[in-house]
């Protein structure tokens, strides 16, 4: 099955920003991802989806460096970036907001949006950031532990656009919060899509990323299973029961 959605895939665009081809990657003997492409172009967003284990996370650490695939290719702008440092991709243009939030619970809220801080022309500064995040601006001297678990989330989505990312990778910024603050992430992902900004966004929550996405990618056990259109996979029950237990 994993052939047979290039072959019936037709997201083959026109200005790819970030490209995996035939991506293997291991975590020392153990084979996780086995031959994934994926295609992300300029201002769309890009759902990835599967069950915990079906090989996300390890889909964008080799994306940003973390854990480098060993066979295959990944190119961000038009440049292979496979086996380059984390540093190194980041400053290329790919911010990373991370499974659990990861902010740093001892410095506040001005100091964890700062920690990434690339100054850009007309890009993300501190003051367009608390636009997107009033409670942010409300809490810039609290300390990060002390903030809900929505502003975490918050927080962090804040802090990689400081960066000025020309992508923007979301591991699961859904989990765990409550169905409101789940609505109002999926409202600023609806924001930013609208500012043209590129986005990979790697959820299991199903309609939150349909109703988010402009293409739609299944994994499981390190393949991809289906690649489509949101409304395709919203037809295919089949797909939905067995790979992401709908």
């Amino acid at each position: 099955m994993s052939h047979e959605w290039e072959r019936n895939s037709s997201h083959i665009t026109r200005h790819s920003l970030l490209e995996l081809r035939d991506v293997h990657t291991y975590y020392g003997d153990s084979h996780i991802l086995h031959g994934v492409s994926l295609t992300v172009s300029e201002g769309e967003v890009v759902a990835l989806l599967g069950r915990n284990g079906a090989g996300k996370t390890t889909t964008i650490r080799t994306i940003v460096g973390f854990t480098p695939a060993r066979a295959g290719a990944v190119r961000f702008a038009g440049q292979e970036v496979t086996r380059l440092p984390a540093h190194r991709i980041a400053r290329l243009g790919i911010g990373l907001v991370p499974q659990g939030r990861r902010i740093f619970p001892d410095l506040t809220v001005l100091e964890n949006l700062r920690l990434g801080e690339r100054p850009r022309r007309g890009g993300w500064t501190l003051p367009r950031v608390y636009e997107y995040f009033p409670r942010l601006r409300e809490r810039v001297r609290q300390k990060g532990g002390t903030l809900s678990g929505g502003e975490q989330q918050m927080l962090a989505i804040g802090r990689a656009l400081m960066t000025n990312p020309t992508l923007l990778v979301m591991d699961e910024p859904s989990e765990g919060l409550a169905p409101m603050i789940v609505r109002e992430i999926g409202r600023i992902v609806a924001e930013l899509k609208r500012e043209r900004l590129a986005i990979l966004l790697v959820e299991q929550n199903l309609p939150f990323a349909l109703a988010l996405a402009d293409h739609v990618y299944v994994m499981n056990k390190g393949q991809i299973v289906f690649a489509g259109a949101p409304a395709a996979l919203a037809a295919d029950d089949a797909v939905k029961h067995q790979y992401l237990g709908v």
